[in-house]
């Protein structure tokens, strides 16, 4: 199908792009990547009357580090986040998790901005922010504010992010000594979302694990925060039995819908042994033995 009209906008600064969305309200979409957008657009499942196009904001792209954060613009694209010498170094989740979205074509052009605000469960950018304990730095008429990845999402969709608002760039910590990092995902085929995926990110001491998050994907109505799991794991040192315990808390917290990919029994035990093979995969890297 084609889409209906709408007014196309080439905002060059932040601040023209605002004024667009004040303006305009509810009848604007934001165009980041547009993958998600545009075919939406051509079944008119969405119907803007105007499109906001951030392509041409210059500040809304780079990636940095200050303060022992690293602050990535939130329209650097997939393919910009894989090859950043900063986050290979400091943020390895990161690319990690970013090469294994879709194909290359998506990831030229994909934004993780736009993974993030458009808040599809089966997006993996929204796992990996819990994981990391991001923040996100949101640009609007009234100034500017910062929420935690953790109190963003608000379900399939649905973000804190209001109307006339930007997501500017997504802010997280650099890792420290003793960091592991595993993003584990299950997919059909090349470029489909995932069946289930788990993200972890933890810091050993000593043999024991002294702090640890653990987030996954396309399970839920937005990614989860397996806080239970995270629970047994900390202050401990790591053994077998520890573990299926965590992957037990992980796996019950679990509500998938049936799709193609599968009914909800196969998709939470999926779940459950993603989360597995990342709580080892990042152990694994803590301890120097990956």
């Amino acid at each position: 199908m084609i889409p209906p009209e709408f007014e196309y906008h080439r905002p060059e600064t932040i601040d023209q792009a605002l004024v667009l969305l004040t303006q305009h309200g509810e009848e604007a979409k934001i165009l980041a990547g547009g993958h998600s957008l545009l075919p939406l657009m051509k079944l008119r499942f969405a119907e803007p009357a105007h499109l906001v196009d951030l392509n041409f904001i210059e500040s809304l792209r780079g990636i940095k580090e200050s303060n022992g954060l690293i602050e990535i613009a939130a329209m650097t694209t997939e393919s910009q986040l894989i090859t950043s010498p900063l986050l290979l170094d400091k943020c390895p989740l990161i690319p990690d998790a970013a090469s294994q979205i879709a194909d290359p074509q998506v990831r030229s052009r994909g934004t993780i901005g736009g993974d993030i605000v458009h808040a599809d469960p089966g997006n993996d950018h929204p796992a990996i922010m819990l994981a990391l304990e991001a923040s996100f730095v949101i640009l609007g008429s009234n100034g500017e504010r910062i929420v935690p990845a953790s109190g963003f999402f608000l379900g399939a969709f649905d973000t804190q992010l209001e109307e006339n608002e930007i997501l500017k760039a997504i802010q997280v910590p650099v890792s420290v000594a003793g960091s592991g990092h595993a993003y584990c995902k299950l997919k059909r085929k090349t470029g489909d979302f995932a069946t289930a995926a788990s993200a972890v990110s933890l810091v050993v001491e000593g043999g024991v694990c002294k702090k640890i998050n653990i987030a996954l994907t396309n399970v839920g109505a937005t990614a989860l925060k397996a806080e239970a799991a995270e629970s047994i794991l900390t202050g401990q040192t790591l053994s077998d039995l520890l573990m299926e315990k965590a992957v037990e808390k992980a796996m019950a917290i679990c509500d998938p819908a049936e799709d193609l990919r599968g009914d909800r029994e196969y998709k939470i035990h999926m779940a459950g042994e993603m989360t597995r093979r990342a709580i080892r995969e990042a152990f694994a890297k803590a301890t120097g033995g990956g």
